[in-house]
């Protein structure tokens, strides 16, 4: 579809309709072309982009020589896989380090060509920095808008987005992918939680965008206004920004709440501006868009080994069309499973069916037992006398590393007795989904930091070495 192009709900024969009278798919031949196909499409944009970083990028040409690869070695999807080196975020900080102040990943800029200038900061705060082509940022708002027209976002929406706006990505994407869609846009960004209530109601707010932390948030900041966001005008919501929109216990905890669609958007701030998937209405996880920015899951230990389909692994990342700073076998540390069955809403791209369930380097080992924070909120998610915040305490024992969640009660549950018995109902939730006992603490509502972007689960009291 060009850039020029926009669905439009028609009145005679056409393309398959919505029950809003829209055509049911943003690009119906991208979004339903067969896998074969697909792959053949996928398999020369490897080749191209192999190449053109080997001979225009220095910062790949170093990386692929010193690993004796070339990009003729590529004559396959398994090839790309098992013989291309990936990067990582530390080596891009190093690079930019060393070539400020874009680093050598990026090609020469001739004046007017940078469109957009976004970054994040890493743990010693400096910022990561990245420039966006003018070609680039075009076509990336194609790929946001076939994405959220995926997740139901239509031009007769009004957008209300509580992401923040600033050198993080964040909120952009939802904006470009709105107006581009046609739909109205209100980029309020991050305010004061009872202003954003306020003005769904003013506004009349179809769909709200923000992290799914703080789409649960709002919801206990609403009970305590006597606000019923389930009767609200939001009928979408769109999260993404960290772990868990996919979760079914959070996705449902979000959906029952605003009595809305939620779907589960992701990317990263080294894969954008475009998105790598999004969350469908047929509630089956979210869609890969592997012509856009394909998206490997392969084994944890070893990054150039595949792995089969619906195994859990590491997630590497490759830009397919992007020239301004490509990502080639980019591995952010991330963990997921794919799944490749055909999906009810007939798109045919592969699926991730609980979204990313977390980050590698935040897996803990628990007496012998891999622990990730989104099996600990699988579990809390399941109790509805539990409140919006908890976190994980991290302590060591002896030799061995301990884990203690505290959860929130509810209002309405904190006037409630005894705890004895919730208590043992979350402890056994929590049994379920970690496969080990976690004691729990419950607190009152109100003692945990409020989540008004990313939440932060872990606490590590463990003594530094």
């Amino acid at each position: 579809m060009t850039t020029e192009a926009r669905p439009q709900a028609p009145t005679t024969d056409g393309p398959p309709l919505d029950d809003r009278g829209f055509p049911r798919f943003w690009d119906a031949e991208r979004e339903t072309r067969s896998p074969a196909e697909r792959d053949r499409v996928v398999l020369e944009r490897m080749q191209h982009q192999l190449h053109y970083a080997y001979a225009e990028l220095p910062f790949y040409r170093r990386h692929y020589d010193a690993h004796g690869f070339h990009p003729d070695q590529v004559r396959s999807i398994e090839d790309f896989t098992t013989k291309v080196p990936v990067i990582t975020k530390k080596m891009l900080i190093a690079d930019q380090r060393e070539h400020p102040p874009f680093g050598s990943y990026t090609p020469e800029f001739a004046p007017g060509q940078i469109a957009r200038i976004h970054g994040s900061s890493g743990t010693s705060g400096t910022p990561t920095m990245y420039a966006v082509s003018h070609g680039d940022w075009r076509r990336a708002a194609d790929v946001h808008a076939m994405a959220q027209w995926c997740a139901g976002i239509r031009p007769d929406d009004l957008v209300q987005v509580g992401f923040p706006f600033g050198l993080f990505f964040g909120g952009w994407g939802v904006v470009q992918g709105a107006e581009r869609i046609g739909a109205t846009v209100f980029p309020l960004g991050v305010t004061d939680s009872e202003r954003h209530l306020e003005l769904i109601t003013t506004l009349g707010s179809t769909v709200f965008s923000a992290t799914p932390s703080y789409c649960i948030h709002l919801l206990s900041v609403a009970e305590r206004l006597g606000i019923d966001l389930a009767a609200s005008t939001v009928r979408r919501i769109l999260v993404g920004g960290e772990p868990g929109g996919s979760l079914p216990g959070t996705r449902k905890i979000i959906e029952e709440g605003w009595g809305a669609i939620a779907s589960d958007a992701g990317s990263t701030s080294e894969m954008y501006p475009f998105q790598t998937s999004v969350g469908c209405e047929a509630g089956t996880g979210t869609h890969l868009i592997t012509d856009e920015v394909f998206t490997e899951v392969v084994a944890a230990n070893d990054l150039n080994a595949p792995i089969p389909v619906g195994d859990r692994g590491a997630v590497v990342y490759t830009h397919l069309w992007r020239e301004s700073q490509p990502m080639i076998r980019f591995a952010p540390g991330d963990e997921t499973y794919l799944a490749t069955d055909p999906c009810p809403c007939g798109r045919t791209y592969p699926r991730l069916p609980e979204g990313i369930l977390g980050r590698l380097d935040d897996m803990l080992v628990i007496r012998g037992a891999n622990v990730f924070p989104s099996a600990v909120e699988t579990g809390l998610r399941t109790i509805p006398e539990l409140g919006p915040e908890f976190r994980m305490l991290v302590t060591k024992v002896g030799a061995l590393d301990e884990l203690t969640v505290e959860a929130e009660l509810t209002p309405r549950a904190a006037g409630e007795a005894p705890r004895e018995e919730l208590t043992r109902r979350v402890e056994d939730a929590l049994r379920r989904s970690v496969q080990i006992r976690v004691p729990v603490t419950l607190l009152e509502p109100g003692t945990l930091p409020e989540t008004t972007f990313k939440a932060r689960r872990v606490v590590d009291q463990r003594p530094r070495a």
